[in-house]
């Protein structure tokens, strides 16, 4: 069983994942690392969160932001939305991740705060010891 799922939406988002990474390796958390795109992959990612043995998602995703959304709604665990500063400053997906709809619910960090989400996600895992 792995504590952590972290999911970009493309490789460019590499360097936010790397900020989460950082923080969790100097942790017993285990956490493994993916790129899907709800977009370009979107039966991969289906697949991936119905068949996780995650207890969380951190997912990273910039523009539109749908992938912390649709994990989401494929699965009832704790999902952190991490807004990446592609466009607009980040802006657009800081609002897309944060304006979910009721039933939906994405934790949402700072835009491009790996290093927080990493953080929110250990606290979640420690209340549910």
């Amino acid at each position: 069983m792995v504590d952590i799922a972290i999911i970009m939406g493309s490789e460019s988002d590499r360097a936010i994942a790397n900020r989460v990474t950082n923080v969790l390796e100097n942790t017993d958390y285990s956490f493994e690392v993916h790129v899907i795109s709800a977009h370009r992959n979107p039966d991969e990612l289906d697949e991936f969160v119905k068949s996780s043995n995650a207890n969380v998602f951190i997912t990273i995703a910039g523009l539109s932001a749908a992938l912390p959304g649709v994990v989401a709604s494929k699965t009832r665990k704790p999902v952190i939305g991490v807004p990446v500063g592609a466009k607009l400053g980040g802006l657009d997906a800081l609002l897309s991740i944060a304006q979910m709809p009721p039933g939906v619910p994405v934790a949402t960090v700072g835009i491009d705060n790996g290093a927080n989400a990493a953080h929110l996600a250990m606290r979640i895992l420690e209340v549910a010891k």
